[in-house]
This record gives C-alpha cells, structure tokens and sequence, in this order.
C-alpha cells in the first residue's frame, strides 16, 4: 500500500501553510495594487531583489497587530500580517563572492498601518538585532513608515509611553560592529527616521521625505499643517549631508545597497582598470585651473567601482570607496572646484566621519590632497571651524588601517597635514605628482604676508604686480614636488601613472588586522 504524503496528510502542516498564506502578497491584491499604482514596490519585493534568490528566511511572520482588543482575530491577520515589520535573513551578493554574505534583512511594510512600529514588531526588531549581534552579520534596513502607532491598545495594560523599549539602543550599539544599512523608498518619519539616522549609511530615494516628527505629530504641537512631502524632502537632506546616496527609485536603492555592501565583504577576483595614461591630461598645467577630481578618481580605480557618499553634501571634499586591483579602500579627495579645495566645517565632519566608517570596517584610506589648507574668515571661524576642523586630526590619529596619502597639487598648511593623515609622515606611504607644490601656507598668501614691505614701497600698480608675481613664481620654484622632495617631507615624488601600483603595494605591505573588534561607533554626523 503506498504510503500518504505526510507533508499533506497532516492537519498540523496544513494549518501552518494556511496561516502562512496571510502572509503573501497575493493574499493582499487590493492592497498590493494601491502600492504599485504609487510607483512603489511591496516590502516583500524588495526583499525578493535584495537577497540572493531562494535564500531569505523569514522570523517572526506570525505575528499581528497588538490590537486584539478592537479588532478580531481574523481582522488582524488578514490585514496586519507580521505586524508591518517582515524580518529574517538571507545571503546577498552570492554572484561576486562565492559564498555571499548572511544578512539580517528588515522592512516596514507600508501596506500595513502605513509601515508604523507595532509593540510586537519592535520586540521582532530587537529579537533581530541581538541575533545580528551574535552572529556578527550585516544589517539591511528599509525604514519607510509613519513612526510608532499608538493604535496598539493590548500594550497599554504594561506600558505607558514604550520609553523602555530597546529598539534604537540595540541598534545603536552595533555602530562600528557590523555594516548597517538604511533604505528609504517614501516617507519616513519620527521612530522610523531614528533608525536611518542611526545606520552607517542612508540610500533614500529622491522622492522620499525624512523628519523626526510626521506630520500628525507637528500638527498635534500645534505648529499647523503640512504635507508628508514638505517635511524633509530629499533632495534637501542630500544637500544637508543626511543623506549618504540619492537614488531614482527602490530597484536602484536595492542595486546600490548591494554595491556598498561588497566593500564590506572582501576582494573580487576580476577587475578591469583604466588607462592610466588618461591622468596626463585631467589635471590642467597651469595651476591655477580647477579640474574634476571625480575624473582621476574613476581612473585611478578599477572600472565601475567607485561609489561616493553624501555627493551633494561639502562639495569641497569627496569621500567615497572604491577597488584598485580588486581590493576595497576608502577615498577622500579635494575638490578644487568648490572653495578651491580648501577645508571648511562640513568638509571636515563629512571626512572625519568617513575615517571613523573606513577604520570601523578595516578599510584603507586613500588620500588625493590639493588644498590650499583650511578656510579662514570671520564667518567660517562663527561656524565653530575650530572644533570642525579638529575632528579630522582627532579621526585620523585614531586610525589602525593605513592611509596612503597622494599629493596631486597644492598641498599646504594645516589643511594638508589633515589631508594626510595628521601629518605628511603620518601616512603610511605620502606619494606627490610632479605637479605638486609644498608650503606653510598657500603661496599668494605667503607673498602677501611675508613681502608686504616690499609691495607696498612699490607705488606703480603695474610694476607692484609684476613684483607680485616674480615673487609667487620664486615661492612656487622652492615648493615644487621635485624641490621640495629634497628635504624628505614626504615619500617620493611619482609619474601619476605609477599611482594605481603604489598603492597596491603599499597595501600588500600592510597587514590589516581584520579579526579584531571594534571599540568604537561611527558618529552619526
């Protein structure tokens, strides 16, 4: 006699599949329908294109809506599956690393309450962050929603305010543990916005709006009435630096969370460089010319491999990862196409930070300096530069990976010695073009200041001129890299085409210690 299925036969098995079914999008049509007539994808989609297919296995599905005491039962599955919060974990990025990586993968699922924090969906949320913290796995989180809901009434009976709950402390503590990532693909508001803006990283899509108050909690201080979008637009909190990376829509938000990820998960096999002979011609000979350095970036790595973070943000300085070889590193650069590429208070908490993500995860800095030094004016120093500008200093003495340090261009004062690291023989290796140019400060302020006796007792305008700029052409002889190599204040002097092979070796010389844990968290500014 053939034996049963037992997978069918059983009414156990039976009862949990059909259970299970709630939690489907095909169980939810109508709501899954509003969503897509938005232009916006169900949470469960984009957890489908995030993880590595097949791989993702939900915790804590079974949940609802504490809400039992107004809703029945069956209400509350039907339409408050999982509580609004689909967690679990799945491996991602499998086709460049052959193992890929387990990730804990959360989403608030706006067809659900509009993505509010449910009382069991925070007790689902700190289950995963205890596990992510055991099992040392990255954290992937898309935080689209209205913030707590204050609808869950089985709650009240044990909590007043939930000012007990652990949910942003348990995430927080992981800072600088293991790589947490933000994706937001609407509007984000007040508990929600609290995690992004305690993750590593923020992938936002530029319709998107962010706030640590929604609009039902503005209008209940009685500061009036606004529109979701009128509360921290995107495109806004890029330009502010809240931000790390803009994105058209949720497809790319999950394309580029993959892409920072990989940084984090090791070196790639295959890699395609650039011609380097390409740099002879990005970086002007006359000195006075801005230039895009994002163009020697993108050269300098391999193909496709560069990702800047908080683009729209202190312009002035670029910080972004990249491969050279296969091999993840982190970059910042001056850009002289902004204040000259000198080093204001954005320009330096935006780097300072990035040092503090860099070190976290054991990631070598590059370093392309061409500052004329830190911004000086009475309305920079109103600003707090001082305390600002430190915090470079302060990031970069602590480091424990090395930071290569590469002079394309002017390289002078404090600014540059910040640039590398602290000082130019802080860096582990500090190369210079041929086009480099060495000095205390900027030259035309060295010849201002220091020959100001001397321009002065020149009446003639033309001729004080002509004074002026034999003067700076003196100053620049005595500063250029090949004169200035002389006095070994830095490493050596290079044909820019040797600058991907430098690097490499320098790496290879030092030994990451990658095993070891860090003490520290990466600030959230």
């Amino acid at each position: 006699m053939a034996k049963k299925n037992q997978s069918t036969s059983r009414k156990d098995l039976q009862e949990l599949k059909n259970r299970k079914r709630f939690l489907e999008d095909n169980h939810r049509k109508s709501a899954v329908k509003k969503r897509h007539e938005k232009g916006k994808r169900t949470a469960r989609e984009n957890i489908e294109d995030l993880c590595d297919k097949g791989s993702f296995q939900e915790i804590g599905g079974l949940i609802v809506a504490a809400q039992k005491g107004r809703k029945s039962i069956k209400e509350l599955r039907e339409n408050t599956p999982a509580d609004g919060l689909i967690s679990g974990i799945g491996k991602i990025n499998s086709d460049l690393f052959s193992e890929g990586t387990n990730c804990y993968v959360l989403s608030y699922d706006y067809t659900v309450l509009a993505g509010t924090q449910g009382a069991f969906g925070h007790k689902k949320t700190d289950r995963l962050m205890a596990l992510a913290q055991k099992a040392h796995c990255p954290i992937l989180f898309f935080v689209e929603g209205g913030g707590g809901r204050p609808g869950d009434i089985d709650f009240h009976h044990v909590s007043t305010g939930g000012l007990d709950l652990p949910t942003w402390y348990a995430f927080a503590r992981l800072s600088g543990k293991i790589p947490r990532i933000a994706i937001v693909g609407g509007y984000c508001f007040a508990g929600n916005a609290a995690i992004a803006g305690c993750a590593d990283v923020i992938i936002a899509t530029k319709d998107s709006s962010m706030g640590m108050g929604g609009p039902a909690m503005i209008e209940g201080g009685g500061l009036g009435q606004y529109h979701p979008k009128d509360i921290g637009p995107a495109k806004t909190l890029a330009k502010e630096g809240v931000i790390d990376i803009l994105v058209e829509n949720e497809e790319e938000a999950v394309v580029i969370a993959k892409k920072y990820l990989s940084y984090f998960q090791g070196e790639l096999s295959t890699w395609k460089a650039p011609k380097q002979e390409e740099l002879y011609t990005i970086l002007p000979e006359d000195r006075r010319y801005a230039y895009d350095v994002n163009a020697i970036i993108n050269t300098i790595a391999d193909i496709n491999s560069v990702l800047e973070l908080r683009a729209q943000f202190a312009k002035n300085m670029v910080t972004a990862l990249i491969r050279i070889k296969g091999k993840p590193y982190g970059l910042i650069a001056n850009s002289t196409r902004h204040l000259g590429g000198a080093i204001d208070s954005d320009a330096a908490d935006k780097t300072a930070r990035f040092l503090q993500l860099c070190n976290a995860f054991q990631l070598p800095i590059i370093s392309l300096c061409d500052t004329p030094g830190f911004i000086v004016g009475p309305e920079h120093e109103a600003k707090g530069l001082i305390r600002h500008s430190s915090r470079l200093f302060l990031s970069a003495a602590a480091l424990e990976v090395p930071m290569i340090t590469v002079v394309l261009r002017k390289a002078y004062g404090l600014g540059a010695m910040a640039m590398a690291g602290g000082s130019l023989h802080a860096s582990f290796l500090t190369l210079s073009w041929q086009s480099g140019e060495f000095g205390a400060m900027g030259l035309e302020g060295a010849v201002k200041l220091g020959f100001k006796k001397e321009l002065d007792a020149t009446p003639n305008e033309t001729e004080r001129q002509a004074l002026y700029e034999q003067l700076v052409a003196q100053e620049y002889q005595k500063g250029k890299a090949i004169n200035a190599a002389e006095t070994l204040e830095f490493d050596e002097v290079i044909d820019p085409v040797e600058t991907r092979k430098r690097i490499a070796i320098a790496r290879n010389c030092f030994k990451l210690n990658i095993s070891k844990p860090s003490s520290s968290f990466i600030d959230s500014w």
